[in-house]
């Protein structure tokens, strides 16, 4: 099971994606904003990192150069933003524009997740809802 870390300041938006991606067989943690995030992935040992763009002091760029920069430079990062134009620039394995449905996210997981860990089997192969 990969274990996931949401970074989003919209706490709503946080416990949807978790709920989905727990659904789906992953484990997902929630940061409130990115200062949390970075403190959580320094002490935590997370496959992905899923972050919004637009939070208040750290955003999601700030977040993105801080992995890029550690110790584990490789950890796949998903942008998620209404402004998807300003995710451009390399520091992201993928963007989302928001709004998403389950099915893009799903999918941008899966394809992060392969190109990062070719030879692991998924535990998201269920079905999606209708």
């Amino acid at each position: 099971m990969y274990s996931i870390l949401i970074i989003d300041d919209q706490e709503i938006v946080s416990d949807v994606l978790q709920k989905i991606l727990s659904r789906f067989g992953y484990h997902a943690e929630i940061a409130p904003g990115g200062h949390e995030g970075i403190q959580m992935f320094d002490t935590g040992l997370f496959d992905l990192v899923i972050t919004d763009i637009r939070m208040p002091v750290i955003d999601g760029h700030d977040v993105a150069r801080h992995i890029r920069e550690s110790h584990r430079p490789f950890t796949p990062i998903i942008g998620m933003s209404g402004t998807p134009w300003l995710l451009e620039g390399g520091e992201f394995d993928r963007v989302i524009p928001k709004p998403f449905g389950i099915e893009t996210l799903l999918n941008a997981v899966k394809n992060v997740m392969c190109r990062a860990v070719p030879s692991q089997k998924y535990s998201y192969d269920k079905p999606l809802p209708a």
